[in-house]
């Protein structure tokens, strides 16, 4: 059994997508994500003419990723509330890793895909698409527009069930159900090193309230794991 302080078998493959400019299968446990950046000469028609670029992202769930199978949401005519903010948390997290200004009138379309969810998707998402961003940057020489590095983790503290309790890193879904508190932790550090700073942390009390300390000590951990995680993606890269 891993320690609470250890991420779930993590492995990052590039290159599944051969038409993509950058992709990166995450896996998480058994939690994976298919991440892939597409590159585009134009930018939206609000920004025209601004000398700068943009990122966007979109993130669905296949309909076998989970143990009942969910309707496609092309097929309900809407996305659904859930994956609107998901893709909006994505978004803003890797626009944190990019000058938008050094990409030029670029579009970088992010699309996250979970082949199979068991926990922290939105996580796993945000770290495999920085390493397909990071790659599609790369494939148009665009590699000084990548300024940090960003990844995510989630946290949180589980007090009943069996097996592990207390904070526990990297939740999978059954430690998230059973979880008093939990959180989602974005983290970034500069491109050539440095500090992790804090990009988003999105935490709630689901059985009860949390302390100013165990705010503080969910924060100690994700760093942790997102300084894990950031190791890997750097491995990742070819």
């Amino acid at each position: 059994m891993r320690s609470t302080e250890a991420l779930r078998p993590l492995f990052l493959e590039t290159g599944i997508q051969v038409h993509a400019a950058g992709s990166c299968l995450v896996k998480l446990g058994n939690t994976h994500v298919l991440c892939s950046a597409s590159l585009e000469a134009k930018v939206p028609g609000w920004m025209k003419g601004r000398g700068q670029g943009w990122l966007t992202a979109e993130y669905g769930m296949l309909p076998a990723a989970t143990n009942t199978r969910s309707d496609r949401e092309a097929t309900r005519g809407k996305q659904q509330g859930r994956t609107v903010e998901i893709q909006r948390l994505i978004g803003r997290s890797l626009r944190q890793a990019v000058d938008l200004a050094a990409l030029g009138e670029y579009t970088l379309t992010v699309d996250c895909d979970v082949l199979n969810a068991d926990g922290g998707t939105r996580c796993a998402a945000i770290t495999g698409a920085w390493v397909a961003v990071a790659l599609a940057l790369r494939s148009k020489g665009l590699e000084a527009a990548l300024v940090r590095q960003v990844a995510a983790v989630s946290a949180g503290i589980v007090e009943s069930g069996e097996g592990r309790r207390g904070l526990v890193l990297d939740l999978e879904y059954e430690e998230d159900h059973r979880a008093a508190v939990d959180c989602n932790l974005v983290a970034a550090r500069p491109a050539g090193g440095g500090d992790l700073d804090l990009v988003e942390l999105q935490g709630t009390g689901e059985g009860r309230p949390f302390s100013r300390a165990e705010a503080a000590a969910l924060v100690d951990l994700g760093l942790v794991g997102c300084a894990a995680l950031m190791e890997a993606q750097r491995a990742a890269l070819p």
